[in-house]
């Protein structure tokens, strides 16, 4: 494989098993091919700083509940980290330095900066894949709260989670066990991916999104609708025969999937049987 070194230091990252993987070092290593000259250890270093500084702070008493309202205090009104409502869509809100430097995200980066800072003061916390938002939650037995990193830390309970899934899908949702499950580390970068995936999607940069969904391959080499992406990411950029062999590859996998007619006159374009 051809890759750049930001690509190579992922992939490395990714080989060791999913607990093993270190999410900030991964997402710094998704940023580099953003910004080449990225220095990792930096931002690895202001992670350090600010899990110390949390850690000064924390009472005798160390709560679940306090531990949370001092990370929130010190990420959140001393330092300034806020959701950023107003550019949601801005790629640099899915850059883990960007975030750093900016003090701006969306839920699962901004998410990712407080499970980092949690882990450091050794305060175990999961990140919660909930449909259109994403959470974190204490890593604590028969406690059931979570951690709305986008909106100040803000603490909800599984009603609330109803009530936000109600509104977002504009009609009654009842929760199901599996919005709110714990994701692991590579389900974690991939959501991350996916994010940047679309909004380079929507802009039309279109090497830029297949950089995404590469890498969101490496992670799940048998995702079948990202393998047709490529495929047809590939065929919009004019790498024909890269485009063949995906689709060909799709159809072979999914037969009946219900593109697969818009999928076989793509190849027979490409002078390839579907």
């Amino acid at each position: 494989m051809n890759l750049s070194s930001a690509r190579q230091y992922f992939y490395q990252e990714i080989q060791q098993s999913d607990e093993e993987i270190n999410l900030a070092k991964a997402a710094l290593y998704i940023a580099q091919e953003e910004y080449p000259n990225l220095d990792s250890e930096e931002y690895l270093n202001a992670l350090d700083t600010i899990a110390w500084e949390v850690q000064e702070r924390l009472p005798e008493q160390r709560y679940p509940l306090r531990i949370i309202q001092t990370i929130n205090q010190y990420i959140y009104e001393d330092l300034g980290f806020s959701g950023n409502k107003i550019d949601y869509y801005n790629p640099r809100n899915s850059y883990l330095n960007d975030v750093i430097d900016r003090r701006l995200g969306i839920p699962i980066t901004l998410a990712l900066v407080y499970l980092e800072v949690a882990r450091r003061i050794d305060f175990p916390m999961v990140g919660i894949g909930m449909p259109g938002h994403f959470l974190i939650r204490p890593d604590v037995a028969d406690m059931e709260i979570f951690v709305d990193a986008f909106n100040s830390g803000e603490i909800i309970f599984p009603e609330d989670c109803q009530e936000r899934l109600s509104q977002l899908y504009q009609q009654p949702v009842t929760l199901q066990p599996e919005f709110l499950a714990v994701v692991t580390n590579r389900q974690f970068l991939a959501r991350m991916l996916t994010n940047l995936k679309f909004i380079y999607l929507k802009q039309q940069e279109l090497e830029k999104t297949l950089g995404a969904v590469e890498r969101i391959l490496l992670l799940f080499p048998d995702l079948t609708l990202e393998l047709r992406d490529r495929g047809l990411i590939y065929y919009q950029l004019g790498y024909y025969p890269q485009a063949a062999a995906d689709l060909q590859t799709y159809l072979l996998k999914v037969p009946d999937a219900k593109d697969a007619s818009v999928i076989r006159r793509l190849l027979g374009e490409l002078g390839k049987d579907g």
